[in-house]
């Protein structure tokens, strides 16, 4: 128990260092550090997709080997969103009092290893276990950059710098995207595992040494400090259990985004964990044609995560409300007009897919974002944890609905299910419309 208690310690959030008193030394440090824990979030985020978004492109590869059907492949991919789920939620009450360098650099050394066994895997069972235990370390990803992010940047910013953070979704994505197509088409689909599994884990070693806590650990004035904005008044330093239900619990805007969250899931991990497969299948393309979809895809995902941030920020002072609900408009009219592409259609439907990426990535992070707003930055871990298990939990029953509705109706059924999502997401944000963070004065 004693070292149980020690680990927890070790585990834990740093203590405040003694201040800093040189206003030039404070501003030098601040940039310096800024920068390296961006890059360092990005980075290992990225890592995490290498770690994930290799299996849509092993897919078919092992669909075909072992004679699985839509429905049973289905189980693999909602058994482990259930469990990432459950996971990111923990991880996120974990997050708000962890240090977040352990959590992201643990998680994702765990994940890399558990990726290396996944590779070697025979058997549903197998791989419904191996995903579900991988899923369980990918959930520790998100929340410790969350905190990172709520500490590093004010309300006034952080829906830019949260857009630029965000990218590292597209980055591991994308490139694991055409990655892992060629590993499949040259080495089969256990290299897709094995090789990014020993990427990841360099990487996971990087985050470990580049990572920090937050800027009261160096020393540093809190951002709110720095950036001359109004703090909140001075409070006693609550239980956390007191915040979690102050701030989570009874705040029924975090409730609202959360359930939102549960259709745009649908929408994002139906999109991303079948596209491969709709379009060989549907479209007639190959695995590497349907690469290059997953590619664009996530590449304007980039501009429409960072754009939706810089437009909340800039153009809505704050409302994260009125972007996500335009942006989700938009998207059920491009859905639609996935039903007119004729088959082989590939520059087209290449196109098309581009402006999907942008369209949901933009509200998949302001979700997250209003989340981190409505919380405060004392429970923003735990709120977005909150929001990732409802979002994982659309994913789950996308993953067992789309393949039930395909296998039983066909690919359009799939579309339409994940149209009539998008419309109900919009619904639900519309009612945040007015809403910003309490932080923020309305102009």
């Amino acid at each position: 128990m004693n070292r149980l208690r020690l680990l927890f310690a070790a585990l834990g959030a740093q203590p405040a260092a003694t201040p800093l008193s040189d206003p030039a030394e404070i501003k030098h440090r601040y940039a310096y550090w800024r920068r390296r824990v961006m890059s360092a979030m990005i980075l290992g985020y990225s890592l995490f997709y290498f770690l994930r978004s290799n299996l849509p492109m092993a897919a078919k590869s092992i669909c075909d080997e072992f004679h699985f059907t839509n429905k049973q492949w289905g189980l693999v991919v909602s058994a482990a969103t259930i469990v990432y789920a459950l996971s990111k939620f923990l991880s996120g009450i974990v997050g708000d009092r962890a240090n977040p360098r352990f959590l992201l650099g643990l998680g994702l050394l765990a994940s890399a290893v558990v990726s290396c066994v996944f590779g070697m895997g025979h058997g549903l069972a197998f791989f419904v276990g191996a995903w579900a235990l991988n899923n369980l370390f990918q959930g520790m990803g998100a929340p410790p950059c969350v905190r990172l992010l709520t500490y590093w940047y004010s309300p006034r910013e952080i829906g830019r710098a949260w857009g630029v953070w965000n990218a590292s979704h597209q980055i591991g994505g994308a490139l694991i995207a055409l990655w892992a197509g060629w590993l499949v088409a040259h080495y089969g689909w256990r290299s897709a595992f094995w090789a990014p599994a020993v990427v990841a884990f360099a990487g996971g070693l990087w985050v470990l040494y580049r990572l920090t806590d937050s800027p009261e650990a160096l020393g540093l004035p809190a951002v709110e400090v720095f950036q001359g904005e109004a703090k909140p008044e001075p409070k006693p330093r609550l239980p956390f259990r007191d915040i979690f239900r102050t701030h989570i619990l009874t705040n029924k805007w975090v409730w609202i985004v959360s359930v939102a969250n549960f259709f745009v899931y649908v929408v994002r991990i139906g999109v991303l964990s079948w596209t491969p497969k709709y379009l060989v299948e549907a479209k007639g393309f190959t695995l590497q044609e349907a690469s290059y979809s997953v590619f664009c895809f996530e590449l304007t995902g980039i501009f429409g995560a960072y754009g939706a941030g810089w437009l909340s920020d800039r153009v809505c002072r704050g409302r994260r409300g009125p972007v996500s609900v335009v942006f989700l408009a938009l998207l059920a009219v491009f859905l639609f007009a996935l039903f007119l592409v004729p088959n082989r259609g590939v520059v087209t439907m290449t196109l098309l897919f581009c402006v999907l990426g942008f369209l949901i990535y933009g509200p998949q992070m302001l979700v997250g974002v209003a989340a981190a707003d409505f919380a405060t930055k004392e429970a923003a871990s735990s709120a977005v944890g909150l929001t990732g298990l409802f979002g994982y939990v659309g994913a789950s029953v996308c993953g067992v609905t789309t393949g039930l509705l395909v296998d039983g109706f066909g690919w359009n059924a799939a579309l339409w299910f994940y149209l009539a999502s998008t419309v109900i997401g919009a619904a639900l944000l519309l009612t945040t419309w007015s809403q910003r963070s309490p932080l923020v004065k309305s102009p």
